[in-house]
């Protein structure tokens, strides 16, 4: 039966269901951003696959104060579409980590979504696995006519040290990264075809796995000079490279923080975008494309963001055993 994400406000308004005698224990926690539409057999957005392949037969649990619903398997894997931007989607974190029927003592958190990419560090379709996150707002900035030509644009503000930036999980890391590594990644016509339109190579190749630093901005900053802000920004921080860009991924973190730590976070993020246009077209014709000139693939980004986090549900759930106090050793 499809279940309409506005039709769930009910639900949600009506208020938590009563707790159970105990609550359940939550292994793997999916969270995505935004659906576009009904729940199944639509268009996807960022949760439909994840509900359709693990979902489908659950009750929608109400949280007070969250978005939408929480679904959990019997296997123990919950998950909801927390909304966009840090505000929504961090609010909706912490209205689900404190519902009492629900236990993440353990739990491991798969932060997901859509996102865009610089083009000499990834391409459309290609899935990337945070190393760090970043938060781009924390600081000052100031227009480029107020500083000698190429001069940077921002500078760290005092009091931020402890939620700018989250360097994750090394090894929780790169164990997701080895398990998704022989995943079949999807592409596209449409997507192949946009590729050619950017001269650097990596824009260029087919979809793949990579990693490095996300960047979370509630600004959709977009164009070279910024994407080189970006850059400079991790470099300050002492982060890798930035890849990825995104709106939500470092303040759920902090959320996450505060109660659990960040130990067991995990950020994936599929690229549907390039952060700039490529030689011929300028920002602002790429924010806004003309009829026919969008980058294409989102479908396909979709799946492969789905395919590569699913692996990794798959091998927790399936070694609960093992996973359960800590990434394994080798």
């Amino acid at each position: 039966m499809k279940t309409p994400i506005a039709a769930l406000a009910a639900i949600v308004l009506a208020g938590p269901a009563p707790a159970a005698d105990s609550p359940r224990e939550v292994k793997v926690f999916v969270a995505s951003m935004f659906e576009i539409g009904e729940m199944q057999g639509d268009r996807a957005g960022e949760f439909q696959e994840w509900y359709e392949d693990y979902f489908a037969e659950a009750e929608p649990h109400a949280v007070r104060g969250a978005a939408n619903p929480v679904w959990c398997s019997d296997d123990g894997i919950c998950g909801s579409v927390l909304g966009m931007g840090k505000v929504a989607s961090s609010a909706s974190m912490m209205a689900i980590l404190l519902d009492p029927s629900l236990d993440f003592s353990n739990a491991y958190f798969l932060l997901t979504g859509v996102a865009g990419t610089p083009p000499d560090k990834g391409t459309i379709g290609a899935v990337s696995w945070a190393t760090w996150l970043v938060d781009y707002d924390l600081g000052h900035r100031w227009a480029e006519d107020e500083v000698p030509a190429g001069e940077p644009l921002f500078m760290p503000r005092d009091g931020y040290e402890d939620i700018r930036v989250y360097e994750l999980n090394a090894d929780l890391v790169e164990r997701a990264v080895e398990i998704g590594s022989d995943v079949e990644l999807a592409d596209s016509e449409d997507a192949r075809t946009y590729r050619e339109r950017y001269p650097q190579e990596t824009a260029r190749r087919a979809p793949f796995l990579f990693t490095g630093t996300h960047m979370t901005g509630d600004t959709f900053f977009h164009g070279p000079g910024l994407s080189a802000q970006a850059q400079y920004m991790t470099e300050l921080y002492g982060a890798d490279d930035y890849v990825i860009t995104e709106m939500e991924a470092a303040a759920i973190a902090q959320v996450i923080d505060r109660l659990h730590g960040t130990d067991r976070v995990l950020s994936l993020r599929g690229a549907v975008n390039f952060d700039q246009g490529h030689p011929d077209e300028t920002t602002l014709e790429h924010l806004d494309p003309a009829p026919g000139e969008t980058a294409g693939g989102f479908a396909e980004t979709i799946s492969n963001i789905h395919a590569v986090g699913s692996a990794f549900v798959d091998a927790v759930a399936a070694d609960w055993d093992q996973w359960r106090d800590g990434v394994p050793a080798r």
